[in-house]
């Protein structure tokens, strides 16, 4: 099969699209024939060799691909060949063919086309673990969104309203408000003004009421966590889900206890091994609301799989308005 391989942890410079031994099922995987594979920024983190995993080189990247299963395992009785699904693999869609097992693997709804379905996978099971799980959502809440104009945050928006609650878009750059907007935000907190401590929890309780925002959901990290941490109203919950603005922050405990708040974090992968239950009834309600239409997938670019270094760069160079998505003929 083709497929783009790593042949050295580090630069983007060491992948290419070559020849690749097919995959064999075991008793429980699925052999998907890939058509469609979302370009994520955590595959440059696993491509430099900066992620909490590392596989043994050479290996395919690629998180999330959809596509026709082509065969199935000695032990599988719930997928057989021609069903549609997406596949929640830590690597292998940048391939045209890749194992998946048996609890990673999803059907999609016949209306939804494999580079949709694709463009959706790792953004809308993100946010809803930190939504619904991690942020215990209840309906009416006021939920605030940092990095809103990423993948992640546009599915978190398009959730919140979903699931009947008002969606605060944290945006730096203003050229993405009308991304933010078409999402569904009701307001936009500005990321980008000076004195963002203060600022950030005045622009919340200005729309809020003073309350604050009963659930924070951050994948930025850095300074941006310590602003967002005082917007958070009372018996609010805070969920870290990345540090995409650079360092690690760290807290001051006082925050929880006068506030009776809550700080946790979200790792999915850890939800796709320990609780494939939870993974499931994720995607199950997440196809729900595609199909009822009060979600849709985000605004996507396809290129073909010969143009995956094309599309790496355009992720590297967060130059994207949505989600970039790697197709492949059938």
């Amino acid at each position: 099969m083709r497929a783009v391989v790593l042949s050295e942890y580090g630069s983007l410079d060491n992948l290419s699209l070559t020849d690749f031994p097919d995959p064999e099922p075991g008793p429980d995987d699925v052999i998907v024939d890939v058509r469609a594979t979302a370009v994520n920024f955590v595959d440059l983190v696993l491509i430099r060799g900066t992620y909490q995993f590392r596989p043994d080189i050479p290996f395919v990247p690629g998180k999330g691909p959809a596509g026709i299963v082509r065969s199935v395992g000695s032990a599988i009785t719930d997928f057989e060949p021609g069903d549609r699904v997406v596949a929640m693999a830590e690597q292998g869609g940048y391939a045209e063919l890749t194992p998946i097992h048996r609890n990673n693997c999803y059907k999609v709804p016949d209306s939804l086309s494999f580079a949709d379905a694709a463009s959706m996978t790792l953004v809308y099971d993100t946010a809803w673990f930190s939504l619904v799980e991690r942020g215990r959502f209840e309906r009416g809440e006021t939920v605030l969104v940092m990095g809103a104009s990423g993948g992640v945050g546009l599915a978190a928006i398009q959730l919140v309203k979903a699931l009947g609650g008002t969606a605060l878009a944290g945006i730096s750059n203003p050229e993405k408000a009308d991304l933010v907007c078409d999402a569904g935000a009701d307001h936009i907190i500005d990321l980008s003004v000076d004195n963002l401590k203060d600022s950030l929890r005045q622009q919340v309780f200005a729309v809020t009421k003073k309350q604050g925002a009963d659930v924070v959901i951050d994948p930025l990290g850095d300074e941006f966590f310590n602003a967002a941490i005082r917007a958070v109203a009372w018996r609010g919950r805070m969920v870290l889900i990345g540090f995409a603005a650079g360092k690690i922050p760290t807290l001051k405990a006082n925050y929880l206890l006068v506030k009776n708040i809550d700080v946790g974090g979200l790792q999915i992968s850890d939800y796709r091994r320990r609780r494939p239950d939870l993974t499931a009834k994720c995607f199950s309600q997440i196809f729900d609301l595609y199909e009822t239409g009060k979600i849709r997938p985000l605004p996507s670019e396809t290129l073909p799989l010969e143009d995956f270094r094309a599309a790496l760069e355009k992720v590297q160079n967060r130059s994207l308005r949505g989600r970039v998505v790697l197709t492949q003929e059938d």
